[in-house]
């Protein structure tokens, strides 16, 4: 890799800068030197020949977006001078042919998880917390300030000690801009002494849905409801109803028998509408809760063969260099997994937007692959009928970090996937059985993606970022990769890998790839925890399936 630029494929007409370059540089790539004809942030890209209006911007070896006018060689790659574009796709009949990875290093290794009784293994065994409408959320969080700082699970008690010492200066007369707050533990979750040593947390899915919307919503949030009670990860369940919603509570358990019918974890339902009194279902539920927790802190970690294990992939926040380290660091990563054994979800539809084609030539079957191809162009109609797109995806933040197009972002994020064959494409809420490489319907969103890959039964998630973003999720820990190690430094509270040294030199992605497995492993068994998870970072974001990106 040269110190200064990258070209990434072969076929790109485009080089990437990996430092500051200045207008009227000199660069040399390859053996050919460029003269820079605007200054070039790092992570965005010039051209390396002269464009002209309609000519064809190829990055990651795929077409990515098409020139506005007249273009000089050296010139800054940008929203005016560029625009998304991308080639269509189909099944062609390819008959793809996959180089797995050496994982001899890793053979024969196990986590320690906990064993389910229908012989799935989770990651982390918490109790959860379900309201099945948006009327109970009050309630849920009483019982969350509660039990959380009661059972040793809160992560607030040094913001309230910092507001009293406000308060208390305030009240003396005293400058306010000399208090600091303490410091966070490190490395522990929650702040006090925990009272259930085998329950990592108490969990709960406030949201906004159950009534008011169409039916349709409420059959969905039903059924991704059920998909979370049913999780791995989840030791035991308690559900707050008020009733009269559209979302019944037999609703909900129908959809949970028929994902799965040997369902057999403790699960207790209160109905608001035929308690005595709020008081005293809050008190209930508390109390059997309580019980119920006894009994899920019985169970013990115990080893595990890594095919156990399901990965969602995801990113956000993502910069100029999402597609360059993080994102193929940890697609090795999946590589490593998937010859493994294991599963590896891989979802954000809107952001393989582009590299479709490439897509459906690795998909195992046609039958998978014309489902690929149905879900995608589903939804690219839906979106594209209330006048917007897949090439509005690219945020602000992404844009300004050299993210100029949603073909570039897709091209870069999509390699989070590795190179594995697609052995199934699940619909939103259907449960990953398949060994391999998955893909999941979801938008691109930040928590509506990771909630979606949780209910498709992700155990852990790869979360890369390039500017950094404090996201998580209830029940699967969620393990923040940063892109350049600027951010991993700056942000160093909730990053827990930093994949700068390969845009420095100082590493191949093959080695920071096996360095995230290594990582997954240890969180995997609860010898590491995440910064989300000490973080309490719980984002849970149903999908409504209309137009979100």
């Amino acid at each position: 890799m040269s110190a200064r630029v990258l070209k990434v494929h072969r076929a790109d007409n485009v080089l990437v800068a990996l430092q500051d370059l200045s207008r009227g540089e000199r660069v040399s790539y390859d053996g050919t030197a460029y003269t820079l004809v605007d200054d070039i942030p790092a992570k965005h890209k010039f051209f390396m020949q002269d464009m002209q209006a309609g000519d064809a911007v190829i990055m990651y070896g795929v077409l990515v977006g098409k020139a506005q006018y007249a273009i000089p060689a050296g010139a800054r790659m940008s929203t005016e001078n560029t625009k998304h574009a991308a080639d269509p796709y189909d099944y062609r009949g390819v008959q793809y042919e996959w180089k797995a990875p050496d994982v001899s290093k890793f053979a024969g290794r196990t986590f320690n998880g906990y064993h389910r009784a229908d012989g799935r293994v989770g990651t982390a065994n918490y109790w959860l917390f379900i309201p099945t409408v948006f009327c109970e959320n009050r309630n849920l969080d009483v019982i969350r300030e509660a039990l959380h700082n009661e059972l040793g699970y809160a992560v607030t008690a040094k913001y309230k000690q910092y507001a009293r010492a406000l308060v208390e200066a305030y009240n003396k007369g005293e400058d306010l801009s000399g208090l600091d707050l303490a410091p966070s533990p490190s490395g522990r979750v929650g702040e006090g002494p925990r009272v259930f040593r085998n329950v990592d947390g108490i969990k709960f899915l406030n949201h906004q849905g159950g009534c008011g919307g169409i039916r349709q919503d409420a059959a969905i949030l039903s059924k991704l409801l059920a998909a979370y009670a049913d999780h791995p990860n989840v030791g035991g369940i308690t559900v707050l109803s008020l009733g009269c919603q559209n979302l019944q509570s037999n609703d909900f358990l129908n959809d949970l028998k028929e994902r799965n019918p040997s369902f057999s974890k403790p699960l207790y339902i209160f109905e608001q509408q035929q308690s005595q009194s709020e008081e005293q279902m809050i008190a209930d539920a508390i109390r059997k809760t309580f019980e119920g927790l006894v009994e899920i802190n019985k169970i013990e970690r115990q080893p595990a063969p890594l095919t156990e294990l399901t990965v969602g992939v995801k990113c956000g926040g993502s910069d100029g260099f999402s597609g360059i380290s993080a994102n193929p660091a940890v697609g090795y990563c999946s590589d490593l997994l998937v010859a493994l054994g294991a599963k590896v979800l891989l979802a954000e539809f809107p952001e393989l937007c582009g590299v479709e084609q490439e897509l459906v030539d690795r998909s195992v079957n046609e039958p998978i692959a014309r489902k690929f191809i149905h879900l995608m162009k589903r939804y690219e109609e839906i979106v594209t009928a209330v006048g917007s797109g897949f090439h509005m995806n690219p945020s602000p933040g992404n844009i300004k970090d050299g993210l100029i197009t949603d073909a570039i972002k897709s091209a870069g994020a999509a390699r989070k996937g590795g190179t594995s064959p697609v052995v199934d494409v699940l619909d939103y809420t259907e449960p990953a059985v398949k060994p391999g490489l998955n893909l999941v319907c979801t938008p691109g969103n930040d928590v509506e993606a990771t909630t979606g890959k949780a209910a498709s039964g992700a155990t852990l998630i790869l979360f890369t970022t390039g500017l950094g973003t404090p996201t998580g999720n209830p029940v699967c820990p969620t393990i923040k990769v940063a892109t350049n190690s600027k951010l991993a430094a700056r942000m160093k509270d909730i990053i827990d890998i930093d994949t700068g040294p390969v845009i420095s030199g100082e590493k191949t992605i093959e080695e920071m790839g096996e360095e995230i497995l290594e990582y997954c492993i240890r969180a995997a068994s609860g010898e590491v925890h995440p910064k989300a998870v000490i973080l309490n970072q719980d984002d849970f974001i149903p999908w409504k399936r209309g137009v979100s990106l």
